[in-house]
């Protein structure tokens, strides 16, 4: 024999109460079944709606009652099409009475415990009648028994207690002599000793077939939900969440306990000591294999976690002073204090000083518990030998489930270092003796971080998901999305990396999916966004609130970098080609740095220097592994070698100048690389990350350029100076070439000290020879003093930029 639980998802419709009616019929081919029901999904709710309108006199309660009439009806009509009179004068007899208890209710404005059972009654008897009769109507061997005749309990309305002794006896009795297949029974309700109508409360009707399946010591209990089993945590917080196929039944209390709504705890302790398999199994989906629970556990050596669960509004308590220490009766007084209010508590932890007690409780219960416990202790409150409680509210506990986690060392580690990692701030810990739970308290706004992040961590096979904004998706940002897409594979398969993009700027909208962006379509969708705010992207970023958020800026505005230190506070990276955060005053350079520090948020700007040549992370290697910088040479504008490259005697400077911008190797306004302001600022972070603070103003730049050039009004003005000036820049040509020179634009520091200017580079140098937008530099140090460590590519275009953008938020991942 089986016991099958229905819950009210699947009996929600006449399509679910269909198959609910296909599966017990598959069971009852091969054995009997008792079948447990609930109501009609949300029908409880629905009931207790009405009877709060009922009671405050609002006529409303009228249509409320109309809508679950019409309901049930509804689906006994799709269910027995042909007129069956009998049944439905039945069911409408049974609505009436329930319209009866409402009017009632209207009647003498009141609404009592006792009252509120006998009314959410209805909702199992209805539902359950449905059942039965759909199932006699298609010549199926099946009675429907009222639970409230087999299940005996005490006075205790909303959360009786049961009898078990008398109701183990009528269970036994019933099922003796009965001898149909399949037995109908109503979930959640009972009747006291003095045969009043009652309800189990919380998860009643698991419970009711639990008491049914222990009393009868059944092969099986199977709970048949909305979901396939339980999950490895909650699945609509954590996409990447999976069924657990066995569970014992400690961890499955544990993981009911902490929030997993599925299961109740109450459900499971009567066939704990029987040692019943419980199955939890997923009406819509029959043929998944579901949750197994018993104590016929499989080890899974990949790890000893089977489940993260977390229970919202909890209010945190602290109760402490000097007086505590070593004075007995403390915690038994103040445990008897919320135990008289009865006010249940959920997590406890007490300092080895004994100079302080945590503990949580629901956070509805807080303020009453706060004037009860200083109440309690007003004497030791005013001699000054404790402090009046203290109340936080807001938080949440997430706690890591598993039998095995005791055998393995380095869990508790793993889990608060994850969450560190992401700036999740812990308020208190707790772990039993037993460590079969390690629980943490944390603010409610990281629930769903937490969960991802320690749900990546012991579950997705060391996957990685990154969660990336982009402002400024013109030229190199449209290359950095099509990178992305193009190697999401490539990631995910050999760097075990998920880059989702879940945000996306240009000047004008903004569109947004925490779930990720579809990359295949984004141009079409982003004209049809919100409209671009600086502000509202960093608001929208906070909000999502989502592990190894990282923010990519590729622009070159002022205004984005003032932002920097808003996403580094919030534990979001910052990736950027936007030079202005790290050549502004050496005060602001440093503030970054520290926030990046001290938040674990990485800030990376690579691109700064050389598009996508790995400069800053080669200084930074040599930094780190205890060697000095002395000197450094460098060639660091794609955009001016570009220029100076393809200038002679046979062009314009204008049309050359003119073709690199075309080309995408200057800034919009080419003024900023011609007027070596761009060098410099690239010198000026080179100098930083070697440790020299220095700031702009302090970089000798030795302009090219001409005065009419320089106060030049506007771009198209600065190109009309050009031409005026033509004679100017072929005078510089004409020298290098009479000196048999190149000219390159060059970036030198040397001893604290540093510089920028047009050079005529002779034969023989490493500048001569470089072609194109190519970049070089040259690091002498330490440990080389003579012969230069020499980087060398290209150092301009929106491709390479990107690239170098890429590889940042790679490094972010190892970080």
């Amino acid at each position: 024999m089986n016991v099958l639980k229905f819950g009210g998802t699947s009996v929600g419709s006449a399509k679910n109460i269909n198959k609910v009616i296909s599966i017990l019929g598959n069971y009852s081919k091969n054995d009997r079944v008792i079948c447990v029901v609930s109501a009609v999904g949300g029908i409880t709710d629905k009931l207790l709606k009405a009877a709060e309108l009922a009671q405050a006199k609002n006529q409303d309660y009228i249509s409320e009652f109309d809508a679950i009439s019409a309901k049930h009806h509804e689906i006994l009509k799709e269910l027995i099409p042909l007129e069956n009179t009998e049944v439905s004068t039945h069911l409408t007899d049974k609505l009436q009475e329930l319209k009866s208890l409402l009017d009632g209710i209207f009647l003498i404005n009141e609404l009592s415990p006792k009252t509120s059972d006998k009314l959410v009654s209805f909702g199992e008897l209805l539902s359950s009648f449905i059942i039965a009769e759909t199932m006699k109507s298609r010549g199926m061997d099946c009675t429907r028994k009222n639970s409230q005749e087999l299940i005996v309990t005490n006075s205790n309305f909303t959360k009786a207690e049961v009898q078990y002794q008398q109701t183990n006896t009528n269970i036994k009795s019933y099922f003796s002599e009965a001898k149909q297949q399949i037995t109908i029974l109503p979930g959640f309700i009972s009747k006291s000793i003095l045969g009043e109508i009652t309800t189990l409360g919380r998860g009643g009707s698991d419970f009711t077939a639990a008491i049914v399946a222990a009393a009868l010591n059944v092969n099986s209990l199977e709970i048949w939900t909305d979901v396939s089993g339980m999950f490895t945590t909650n699945p609509k917080l954590v996409k990447q969440a999976f069924p657990i196929q066995n569970l014992s039944y400690q961890e499955a209390m544990e993981l009911s306990h902490f929030g997993a709504k599925v299961l109740y705890p109450p459900t499971v302790q009567p066939v704990l000591d029987l040692k019943i398999p419980i199955h939890i199994k997923n009406t819509l989906e029959p043929d998944a294999i579901g949750t197994k629970i018993s104590n016929d556990i499989i080890e899974d050596s990949t790890t000893p976690v089977k489940g993260i669960s977390n229970i919202n509004n909890i209010a945190l308590l602290t109760l402490q002073g000097n007086g505590m220490v070593g004075i007995p009766g403390f915690s038994k007084r103040l445990f008897e204090t919320l135990a008289q209010e009865k006010i249940n508590i959920i997590f406890i932890t007490q300092a080895s000083s004994e100079h302080s007690i945590c503990f949580g409780i629901d956070e509805k219960d807080s303020q009453l518990a706060k004037t009860a416990i200083d109440t309690s202790f007003e004497n030791e409150i005013s001699l000054h030998k404790i402090d009046p409680i203290i109340v936080e509210t807001g938080l949440s506990i997430i706690a890591l489930v598993g039998d095995s986690m005791k055998s393995h060392q380095g869990i508790s580690g793993k889990m608060f270092s994850t969450l560190g990692k992401n700036n999740i701030n812990i308020r208190a810990i707790a772990q039993g003796a037993s460590e079969r739970n390690i629980s943490a308290v944390i603010v409610e706004k990281d629930v769903k971080k937490a969960l991802n992040t320690l749900h990546e961590r012991f579950f997705e096979d060391k996957n990685k998901q990154l969660n990336v904004f982009i402002t400024g998706v013109g030229n190199v940002g449209e290359h950095l999305v099509d990178q992305i897409h193009q190697q999401k594979k490539y990631l995910k398969d050999q760097l075990k990396l998920n880059i989702k993009v879940v945000g996306l700027s240009n000047s004008r909208t903004m569109i947004f999916n925490d779930s990720g962006l579809n990359l295949k379509d984004w141009k079409q969708q982003l004209p049809t966004g919100e409209k671009a705010s600086l502000e509202g992207f960093l608001e929208r970023a906070k909000s999502f609130n989502l592990r190894n958020s990282i923010f990519v800026d590729v622009t070159a505005n002022e205004h984005v970098s003032k932002l920097y230190g808003d996403y580094l506070k919030h534990s979001i990276a910052v990736v950027a080609c936007n030079k202005i955060a790290c050549s502004s005053s050496f005060e602001n350079y440093s503030e970054l740095k520290k926030l990046s520090l001290k938040y674990n948020a990485p800030f990376l700007f690579e691109t700064n220097v050389g598009a996508g040549l790995p400069v800053i992370d080669t200084l930074n290697n040599l930094i780190a592994s205890g060697d000095k910088v002395t000197s450094i040479q460098a060639v660091l504008s794609g955009s001016l070698n570009f220029v100076f490259n393809n200038f002679d005697d046979t062009t314009k400077f204008h049309d050359v100048v003119k073709q690199a911008q075309k080309e995408g190797y200057t800034e919009p306004d080419p003024r900023i690389d011609l007027s070596g302001v761009d060098v410099a600022r690239k010198i000026l972070i080179l100098a930083r990350e070697s440790g020299t603070k220095m700031n702009l103003e302090d970089i000798e730049n030795d302009s090219f350029l001409t005065k009419a050039n320089l106060e030049s009004d506007s771009v198209d003005d600065f190109y009309n100076t050009l031409i005026d000036e033509e004679a100017h820049f072929q005078k510089l040509y004409a020298s290098a070439k009479s000196n048999d020179c190149q000219l390159k634009y060059v970036a030198e520091f040397n001893n604290g000290k540093a510089k920028v200017g047009l050079k005529e580079i002779p034969k023989g140098h490493p500048f001569y020879n470089l072609e194109g937008k190519d970049n070089i530099v040259m690091f002498y140090t330490q440990r080389y003093p003579e012969q230069p460590m020499i980087i060398k590519g290209a150092g301009a275009g929106a491709e390479v930029t990107a690239s170098g953008l890429f590889a940042d938020i790679i490094r972010v991942s190892n970080k």
